[in-house]
């Protein structure tokens, strides 16, 4: 199996210059390839079923860490974890069913470590995790956690203004999930909002439309109970985090009476984690941007995140979208809060890498 283990960072402006075919291409390659029917290996130490046991546990605990720490702590970790799931693909000796669990591990893995590198930052690196993650998952006949990883992808080219190719990744993602897990479905319908969010192809009316009907498909999944259970790494995706998510989409479409309903709907049930400072900036953003801002509900909510950004989560991303909103804000800093705020944010933000 390919893997990730000396990639290297690439920069903002590198990575767009990747942006189109080699992006989309290995998730068309994933929807139409054939299964992989053996994959026993012969050689080298046994690999029992409570390793593995053992491997997916701690990877359910890297995984709850990252939603509390963000992406910064973790990455070293993550990898580390990753390279010993990989030696063992490599030298292990398995049958075909610890063989498609190994090579399940290691997907989500994959999946895991570019997110903590794209919440970091580092977008080259995210996809090159994210990419090989696609192929683990195809090895382990795992469509479900694929289609995972391509909205993954897709949240990633929304970030990076990357519009159609975040809507096409996110179609692709759609239509590779067997349909089988509400929750997976509610995950692919909320990164199919986010991507027609960021499509300035699109007139608002239709981004409207699009945002609308995706949110309340993902909704109505996450209103009953899949017949055969949900993935263990789907836990995340919640009411709450759906709210959240869909604030965010309202919000690019320039919605704010939808966004600030949906966004205090995430924040009645979470303010401390990563995501809950995110729901802060994004709240905040609403007041700043509507065309009469109301800076005090907008100054409470970002003195908010930013406290949270200042004390247990490290998340470049989050730190992006304070960012921009300081810049919605600075128009304002004759205002003595807004100025305050400003200058709050300059002499708490991290030294560049």
């Amino acid at each position: 199996m390919q893997t990730v283990a000396d990639a290297g960072y690439m920069d903002r402006r590198s990575f767009l210059m990747l942006m189109g075919a080699s992006i989309t291409s290995p998730t068309h390659e994933w929807l139409i390839a054939h299964p992989v029917t053996k994959l026993a290996q012969e050689t080298g130490t046994a690999v029992p079923a409570l390793v593995v046991d053992d491997l997916d546990a701690i990877t359910a605990r890297l995984r709850h860490m990252d939603d509390q720490l963000g992406g910064g702590p973790l990455l070293q970790l993550v990898h580390g974890h990753l390279r010993y799931v990989t030696t063992l693909l490599h030298h292990g000796r398995y049958d075909d069913t610890i063989g498609w669990r190994l090579h399940a591990t290691a997907a989500e893995l994959l999946r895991l470590a570019g997110f903590v590198a794209f919440d970091d930052g580092q977008h080259g690196l995210a996809q090159r995790y994210w990419v090989a993650g696609l192929h683990a998952a195809h090895t382990a006949g795992d469509r479900a956690l694929g289609a995972n990883i391509i909205g993954f992808m897709s949240c990633q080219a929304k970030d990076l203004d990357g519009g159609r190719e975040a809507v096409l990744l996110a179609q692709t993602a759609r239509t590779g999930h067997p349909g089988a897990s509400n929750r997976v479905t509610a995950i692919l319908e909320l990164r199919a909002a986010e991507a027609h969010a960021g499509d300035q192809t699109a007139t608002t009316a239709r981004r409207a439309t699009d945002i609308r009907r995706s949110v309340d498909a993902a909704f109505d999944a996450l209103s009953t109970d899949s017949l055969t259970g949900d993935p263990g790494w789907s836990y995340w995706m919640t009411a709450t985090h759906a709210h959240g998510q869909a604030g965010y989409c309202h919000l690019r479409n320039r919605d704010y009476q939808r966004a600030r309903h949906h966004l205090r709907q995430a924040l009645h049930h979470d303010g401390s984690s990563r995501e809950g400072a995110l729901r802060q900036i994004l709240l905040a953003t609403t007041y700043v941007q509507q065309p009469q801002p109301d800076l005090e509900p907008a100054l409470t909510n970002a003195h908010r995140a930013l406290d949270t950004l200042s004390g247990q989560v490290d998340s470049a991303r989050c730190r992006g979208h304070l960012s921009r909103f300081a810049e919605h804000l600075h128009p304002y800093r004759r205002n003595h809060a807004a100025r305050e705020f400003l200058d709050r944010i300059e002499s708490t933000s991290p030294q560049p890498r």
